[in-house]
């Protein structure tokens, strides 16, 4: 691999009102290699390649492309001092012709006419450059998605100087379509073109990197040969825990019943959700552990209706179904409080009040309005209940802090009187002490019965909180963890490792 300093961004920072998203970030892009951009929501991934890219302006450091020190004040410069980005939503024109979208905004021109012969030329030779031999006149959408990909790859390789960013390419594509891909990376590699890969998926970072940089909230971790860092060692510096021999004890009453409240078998959404098979007992909280990226939120969305699967059975107390939407879902005593509460969790225009019957008014429908003072009555309990501080129920929710927002999605679902509860992530940007009593919350309603599935990047907090932890990696389920077996330590060589069940783990957590 050819060691010549490409692209080389030194001491970048960069600060949002209240967030400091980059804090002296260092990295380093050589000509003729892969090299990936790691790390876990709010790492500072996006925030490092939109500074790049021109898209924010980077409050402290310096950029150089090729020895020169550049500045690119928008996209649109940054692709023409020849950084080219493709992103995970192709962002081009399906109803235009593949040529045409190779050459938006640059088309040949002859007497003041476009010349659509060397334009449709010009494309079978570009694309030919990537081993791609399509009908160039044939409109975008009639092509696969993979294939959609590599023609925005092509278009950027076309407009670049050397660096070419890919911002999670492979998220919609299945196994043959990413080696294809890859393949077309390598050809782009030996020509001695710089590419940085963000992506979540492990073992395609073995597969086709070179080096890794890992970036942990907002800050540089340390940039690491492929071949000469482990995954273990990988995980460990993604999540910030260090790998600990010492055991990791935990003690939790068990408060579940045998009776199954849900169930899957094999429910899979191509491109999204490999086969998940897992139950979840009444009273029983049950984790799904892994890397962003790794299928949980998406797994949720299965459960719940937001996406629908494509195959597999999903089983809500004793009936099944093939198909589920969010409203048939809390018409069967399903809640779902979002990863993101602030896009869709909270409705901010609305009182604390009409946030909290929100689903319940769904749930009895449009014709079944709830009066008034049933709503406030309802409003009252649940402040009371999960002590949520405000001074009024006709407080504009987005005025509450985002511990007490959060209270306000679960008293929501919690007013639906629901059997299945999902958290998806209900601890995440809150302050230490709504954690604490958001966590004694999700145990006591355990014991009272309630069936909860539980995602949380805190592997700490679904160790506290699960009977059972599922692992997903790369979008498959991987391995189940129960008991004793539980330790962070356990989680992260089954997230590393790719598979087992807890009896493979008993030596370091019994």
């Amino acid at each position: 691999m050819n060691g010549n300093v490409l692209l080389k961004m030194d001491n970048v920072s960069k600060t949002f009102p209240g967030v400091k998203a980059l804090s002296g970030v260092s990295f380093t892009l050589r000509k003729g290699e892969v090299h990936a951009l790691m790390g876990e929501n709010g790492a500072g991934k996006s925030t490092l390649i939109k500074v790049l890219t021109g898209v924010h302006a980077m409050d402290k450091g310096e950029v150089q492309l090729k020895g020169r020190t550049i500045t690119a004040r928008s996209p649109q410069e940054a692709q023409t001092l020849g950084i080219s980005t493709v992103y995970q939503e192709i962002n081009l024109c399906p109803n235009l012709s593949v040529a045409e979208n190779l050459y938006i905004g640059r088309v040949p021109k002859r007497r003041g006419s476009i010349d659509w012969k060397r334009m449709n030329e010009d494309s079978e030779r570009l694309l030919k450059r990537l081993n791609l031999n399509l009908d160039v006149k044939q409109p975008l959408s009639g092509f696969s998605v993979a294939i959609q990909q590599m023609v925005a790859i092509a278009r950027a390789v076309d407009m670049s100087s050397g660096v070419l960013i890919l911002d999670e390419p492979t998220s919609s594509l299945d196994n043959q379509e990413v080696q294809q891909l890859f393949d077309v990376m390598r050809k782009l590699r030996d020509e001695g073109m710089g590419i940085v890969f963000v992506t979540h998926f492990l073992d395609q970072v073995y597969d086709i990197t070179d080096r890794i940089t890992i970036l942990r909230n907002g800050a540089l971790v340390g940039e690491y040969e492929t071949s000469k860092l482990s995954k273990s060692s990988l995980v460990s510096n993604m999540i910030g825990r260090e790998w600990r021999e010492e055991d990791e004890h935990r003690k939790k009453e068990k408060s579940y019943s045998s009776e199954v409240m849900m169930s899957t078998q094999a429910l899979t959404r191509v491109g999204s959700v490999k086969p998940v098979s897992l139950s979840v007992r009444k009273g029983e909280v049950v984790g799904l552990a892994g890397l962003l990226g790794s299928g949980r939120s998406e797994f949720a969305n299965l459960i719940f209706g937001i996406d629908q699967s494509d195959s597999g059975i999903l089983t809500l107390g004793s009936e099944t179904f093939q198909s589920m939407n969010p409203k048939k879902a809390i018409r069967k005593g399903v809640g779902f409080c979002p990863e993101d509460r602030k896009v869709a969790g909270i409705v901010g225009e609305l009182t604390i009040r009409e946030n909290i019957v929100l689903a319940l008014q769904a749930k009895k429908g449009i014709f079944n309005y709830i009066p008034l003072k049933k709503q406030q009555e309802i409003a009252r309990k649940f402040i009371d209940l999960l002590r949520i501080k405000t001074p009024s129920m006709e407080q504009r929710i987005d005025n509450l802090s985002g511990g007490n927002q959060q209270k306000v999605i679960l008293a929501r679902w919690l007013a639906t009187d629901p059997s299945l509860l999902i958290l998806d992530e209900p601890t995440r940007g809150i302050d230490v002490g709504s954690k604490g009593e958001i966590r004694k919350l999700i145990l006591d309603l355990a014991k009272s019965g309630l069936s909860i599935l539980i995602i949380s990047s805190e592997l700490q907090e679904m160790i506290e909180c699960a009977d059972r932890i599922v692992v997903l990696r790369d979008r498959m389920q991987v391995g189940e963890i129960s008991g004793d077996h539980m330790t962070e330590t356990n989680i992260m060589k089954m997230i590393a490792e790719g598979g087992g069940t807890h009896e493979q783990y008993s030596q370091t957590g019994s």
